[in-house]
């Protein structure tokens, strides 16, 4: 499987960030490195680095190691009157033709040559949204016809192999083996 449109899924771009901020400038490159993250990046760790997540219990393991977020939605979003660009929303992988938000628990991600990440689930978007673009996180956020919230903010992974990945290199997915279970919140 290749891409939810039978086309080629690629990285559309890459992005790290150093310091805590809620957009990452775009890179030529980023390196992944196996159990921790993005090379250099923030939120790279074997433990939790997200804020919040420090301050309810620093010992969690980092499940949020990688966020990937497809740049389909930013076409989604501008329909709406948002310009969001790649790196804008804190994601360090923008996809492209691949439905990012279908994928079960424990799907492998081939990045490039070597680089795979484990999807572990869904970004929980937060307030900073709104702070980014006023209205934005009501775009990201929704509910289905069952009434059950919707995020569309991206999704979270670890690394279990690490390399360096690029704009332009394909994204190859294995899905785990049945039942699949459906991303949660992570």
């Amino acid at each position: 499987m290749n891409s939810a449109h039978g086309g080629t899924a690629q990285i559309a771009a890459v992005s790290s960030n150093g310091e805590y901020s809620f957009t990452k400038p775009n890179r030529p490159s980023i390196t992944l490195l196996a159990g921790l993250g993005v090379e250099g990046d923030v939120h790279a760790g074997v433990t939790v680095k997200h804020r919040s997540r420090v301050a309810a219990d620093p010992t969690q393991p980092n499940l949020r190691q990688v966020h990937l977020i497809h740049r389909e939605l930013f076409d989604e979003v501008a329909s709406a009157g948002f310009s969001v660009e790649p790196g804008e929303l804190g994601e360090n992988v923008t996809t492209e033709g691949i439905d990012l938000h279908a994928l079960p628990t424990g799907t492998l991600l081939r990045l490039g040559r070597e680089a795979v990440v484990e999807v572990t689930g869904l970004r929980n978007p937060c307030p900073q949204i709104n702070a980014f673009q006023d209205g934005l996180l009501k775009q990201v956020v929704g509910r289905d016809e069952q009434g059950r919230v919707v995020r569309k903010a991206g999704i979270m992974g670890v690394v279990h192999q690490g390399g360096t990945i690029r704009p332009g290199d394909a994204i190859e997915v294995t899905l785990p083996a049945p039942p699949h279970v459906p991303l949660e919140r992570v």
